[in-house]
């Protein structure tokens, strides 16, 4: 009988454990002080925080947007005000909330005034980690004297930061039910794309500017959509000139003409309309074949620029337009989903189709 309790002992400790690391995985490492609880971020800094958060400040527009899907009455202020056309798909009253700014980086425009009288909470970063972000983070914390929290959302890791966020923000359901969405859409483009043979990956140009040579190269995160879905960014540059700025890297039409991409995706106030008439962009191979497309952009360009929660969409977006065989379903329906989903807005059919008019190119016209 001792035999027999001691090894029912010992079972309930292994459950008990294997519960407990079941739980863990992939959350954030929390613990309670009083009304504060210590969050472990993605740059490994753990970071006092109030229990109980009901005023965020979001470091950016990256930061912004992922929060709006999932916690939007919790924005004390904006990064960004959107315009009148980005609010139609966005919270009215974001057009009455205060704009902080970006908080740092090279663009940084923080206005510390507006900050202090919003009484935020905490901050929040949510990007690509780069070098030197934990001591980013710090100073903005210092400066700020406002907790500071960041958190990783390259595709591969959006998932567990819409987790994170929830566990963080009191929104665990929600969280989920964004997780779910993200894990299934990234899942299903590498699953789609392994099925396309080498020799049938159609290579891709993703332009921007009002000449459309300002170009998110191979590599960069602003493009990263493009093998996501089995495509080859067509655009190559030395690694140490690589830029993962939403402006990318500027080529010439020399370098344009030597890449000759087999796609070419442009950003709305591009060239888009005027390819076939420009004596330069009339001679690439795919404008002479009508496989040239302006990126839908409401309330974002579903590429990237900025390359946050709008890119979810544009997997689906892109892996339809350059292989609909494989990625076989309707987009405008999957339009309206994510725009339920992660906008709160309900898009109709005819608005989604309105969307995607210069997506379709002159191939399918």
């Amino acid at each position: 009988m001792k035999r027999k309790k001691t090894s029912v002992t010992a079972l309930v400790l292994i459950v008990s454990l294997a519960a407990s690391l079941l739980c863990s995985c992939g959350v954030p490492k929390t613990e309670v002080e009083g009304e504060s609880v210590v969050f472990e971020d993605d740059c490994g800094r753990k970071v006092t925080v109030p229990a109980d958060i009901s005023r965020i400040a979001p470091s950016g527009i990256v930061a912004q947007m992922i929060l709006t899907a999932i916690a939007p009455d919790l924005l004390a202020g904006l990064s960004s005000t959107p315009g009148s056309g980005q609010l139609r798909y966005l919270p009215e009253y974001y057009s009455a909330l205060p704009t902080f700014g970006q908080f740092y980086g090279s663009k940084a425009t923080l206005n510390m005034e507006s900050l202090l009288a919003a009484d935020a909470q905490v901050i929040i970063d949510l990007g690509d980690r780069k070098k030197g972000h934990a001591a980013d983070m710090n100073r903005i914390q210092k400066q700020c004297g406002i907790p500071t929290v960041f958190l990783e959302t390259t595709l591969d890791r959006f998932a567990d930061a819409y987790r994170r966020l929830g566990r963080l923000l009191g929104r665990e359901e929600r969280g989920e039910l964004l997780a779910a969405y993200v894990e299934n859409t990234v899942e299903t483009a590498k699953a789609l794309a392994a099925k396309i043979p080498e020799d049938e990956r159609l290579t891709v140009m993703y332009g921007s500017g009002t000449g459309g040579l300002n170009c998110n190269a191979r590599g960069s995160v602003q493009a990263d959509v493009i093998e996501l879905v089995g495509g080859i960014n067509a655009i190559v540059v030395p690694e140490k000139e690589l830029s993962n700025a939403g402006g990318g890297n500027t080529i010439s039409y020399e370098q344009l003409y030597n890449f000759d991409p087999d796609v070419i995706l442009l950003s709305e106030g591009g060239p888009y309309s005027l390819l076939e008439d420009d004596p330069v962009w009339s001679e690439l191979r795919a404008v002479r074949e009508g496989r040239y497309y302006e990126i839908p952009c409401l309330p974002y360009n579903w590429m990237s620029n900025p390359p946050s929660v709008n890119r979810i969409l544009g997997i689906w977006w892109l892996g339809n337009l350059l292989y609909p065989e494989v990625f076989d379903y309707d987009v405008a329906e999957k339009a309206t989903e994510f725009y339920s989903l992660f906008y709160n807005t309900e898009l109709t059919r005819g608005e989604a189709e309105a969307m995607l008019a210069n997506s379709s190119g002159k191939r399918n016209s």
